[in-house]
């Protein structure tokens, strides 16, 4: 074998001996096998049931996630997005209507907006990533014509909830709080998606109530809201076959419910205690003068979706490089502001102010494993990889 074809495949075989050690964002395989032989049984329930669409199970998750928000309603829909999308037409948002939203989130938030053909309104973030209700205050006063508002409790932070209640009552807007990164997160013991007219999150695998492919939830005291948000769920019916709204298609699987219901939901806790803990860890332990730890606002509880920490744009990809050959996976969460990317060209949106600080996260924000099942070693291991970092 020549020297080079050694090498070469001496570095293959290495980089796939890195790849199957790493610690990871997020694990599911840990997950599985903790929770895999409890999840296959609590499936036999709705399987011998037949029913797989709109049945018990989704019945039961959604007095039981009510209850866990303390909230009077819970509506199962498909997944994240259209939770939002659905929110704000169950609110009456219609195409036109400008919607004030962070510029710093998943695509999907947007998303939803754009599919009514609303006008999303972009403004600046604070320094944890979450929208600026400084400088939403002053776009309010400056566009009294802003009827809606879509909050992001980003990263498991929760947004300053007595600002977000002041400003609802001030100008008499509809907040649909986006809470797909934030179950459990609360603000001075108040929980988030509480204070507006809706909230709504996501179970995507990756949330902390995760399910085992899409879904999401709309969450609100309002008999009303909830009354139409399960009409148009499912194709805008308000009786068998009877359509009084165009809807969707957009229904929680029965699937998903029981395994959110009988799996996730009753971990959820101690998922989120763990999660805590390591957080914790983090921001004690984190000692690098080129690596700052976003932490959370004072009076935030947060649930800690994502562990953020910010380095210099100019030595990211470095970072990155270093601790992949530490063996620890990172992510970028968000890369691209969402007025950035692409597919807004052309769209009809607003950024009334300047999104500097936006920009200045997307370069520098990298994420490390943050997932109930990391072990003490794979944070220790997380923690002397930044701290070893050569920049």
């Amino acid at each position: 074998m020549r020297a080079t074809t050694f090498v070469s495949t001496l570095t293959f075989w290495r980089s796939l001996a890195v790849e199957s050690a790493l610690i990871l964002l997020n694990d599911f395989k840990r997950q599985w096998e903790d929770i895999g032989a409890s999840a296959v049984e609590g499936f036999s329930r709705f399987g011998k049931s037949g029913w797989y669409i709109l049945g018990g199970e989704l019945a039961s998750f959604e007095e039981a996630l009510a209850e866990h928000w303390q909230l009077r309603h819970a509506v199962g829909v498909g997944n994240g997005l259209e939770a939002i999308q659905i929110a704000l037409q169950a609110t009456g948002c219609k195409p036109g209507d400008r919607v004030l939203t962070t510029p710093l989130s998943a695509f999907a938030t947007t998303l939803a907006i754009l599919r009514l053909g609303a006008t999303p309104v972009f403004v600046d973030i604070d320094s944890w990533g979450l929208i600026d209700l400084d400088l939403a205050e002053r776009v309010l006063e400056s566009y009294p014509d802003i009827r809606y508002m879509v909050p992001v409790h980003l990263f498991g932070h929760a947004c300053d909830l007595e600002r977000l209640t002041a400003l609802r009552q001030r100008f008499g807007i509809t907040i649909i709080e986006d809470c797909a990164q934030s179950v459990c997160a609360t603000w001075k013991g108040t929980a988030t998606g509480t204070v507006g007219q809706i909230a709504t999150t996501s179970f995507y695998p990756t949330k902390n109530l995760g399910a085992l492919g899409d879904g999401g939830a709309i969450l609100t005291d309002s008999d009303e809201f909830q009354r139409l948000a399960r009409s148009l769920r499912d194709y805008g019916q308000t009786s068998k076959y009877k359509h009084d709204f165009v809807g969707y298609n957009s229904r929680l699987d029965e699937l998903h419910a029981a395994f959110l219901l009988r799996i996730a939901l009753p971990r959820l806790p101690a998922w989120t205690a763990r999660r805590k803990e390591i957080a914790g860890t983090y921001l004690t332990q984190i000692r690098h003068d080129s690596v700052r730890s976003v932490g959370q606002p004072e009076h935030s509880n947060s649930s800690w979706h994502l562990f953020p920490i910010l380095v210099d744009p100019e030595r990211r990809q470095d970072f990155r490089r270093h601790m992949h050959e530490m063996g620890v996976q990172t992510g970028e969460h968000y890369p691209i502001a969402i007025p950035d990317q692409g597919a807004l060209r052309g769209m009809r949106i607003e950024v009334p102010v300047e999104l500097s600080r936006t920009a200045k996260f997307c370069k520098s924000e990298v994420s490390v494993p943050i997932h109930p099942y990391l072990t003490n070693s794979d944070v220790d291991a997380v923690v002397t990889a930044i701290n070893a970092w050569k920049c």
